[in-house]
């Protein structure tokens, strides 16, 4: 791996006039225009914006999952445009935490098997991966969970295995994309108490929400409206 231009080591996320245009045929469809914005180690910010705004786009970016049009983006100290594809596997794995709407867990496999499965990605003995997976599931309030699969699970208990899969290899920085967009108010607000509980203990969240309840938990918001920064660049 390449390490980015120096900058301010605070910044765990740092974005210089990223663009990312979507292309149906020779028409291109600009999402994301000129974005700027710092995000230090340690914040838990929201992204807000209307359907269409590019919000998840921006959250796609920031994962490492798409590539930019134009413009960077600068996690920690790396570039990801200057790594291949395997070196951006392997560091997505390591620095970010994934959590989605609608979990993404896969059916088949149990609470503790599709919590360990990021950890064998990279490499990780078997019983490590076990008995993190098992202490972290046991965090999240389903140690009489872990053997149970997806759909033997409220969608609350659903959400609790994503966030512990998430954390499961200990990254610096966890993006959720909606994740109490499938929950009641209740499990809603029981899940945003546990990403609180996670930022005061250090990760940096960053978390697509429409819900201004939501939002409330976190420390800064981010407003996106066609595309731009509503308001201007977000530093």
């Amino acid at each position: 791996m390449n390490p980015a231009l120096p900058h301010d080591t605070e910044h765990i996320i740092r974005t210089t006039d990223l663009e990312k245009t979507y292309y149906l045929g020779k028409m291109g469809i600009p999402v994301l225009k000129k974005i700027n914005i710092t995000i230090d180690k340690g914040e838990f910010v929201a992204v807000m914006g209307p359907s269409g705004s590019g919000k998840s786009t921006l959250m796609n970016l920031i994962g490492c999952l798409d590539r930019p049009t134009s413009g960077h983006i600068f996690i920690d100290e790396w570039d990801p445009s200057t790594l291949s594809d395997e070196q951006l596997a392997k560091m997505r794995g390591q620095k970010i935490g994934f959590v989605f709407q609608t979990f993404n867990l896969i059916g088949r496999l149990s609470a503790l098997k599709n919590v360990e499965l990021p950890m064998t990605y990279q490499d990780t003995p078997r019983a490590l991966r076990k008995n993190r997976a098992t202490e972290l599931l046991g965090r999240t309030g389903l140690s009489d969970r872990i053997h149970h699969k997806p759909n033997e699970l409220s969608g609350g208990q659903r959400q609790r295995v994503a966030i512990a899969r998430a954390l499961v290899n200990d990254p610096s920085i966890i993006l959720a994309d909606e994740p109490t967009g499938n929950l009641d108010t209740k499990t809603g607000e029981e899940i945003m108490q546990l990403f609180k509980e996670l930022n005061n203990e250090g990760k940096t969240i960053i978390m697509v929400t429409h819900e201004p309840d939501v939002a409330r938990y976190c420390s800064r918001v981010i407003n996106l409206k066609d595309g731009i920064i509503d308001g201007g660049n977000s530093q």
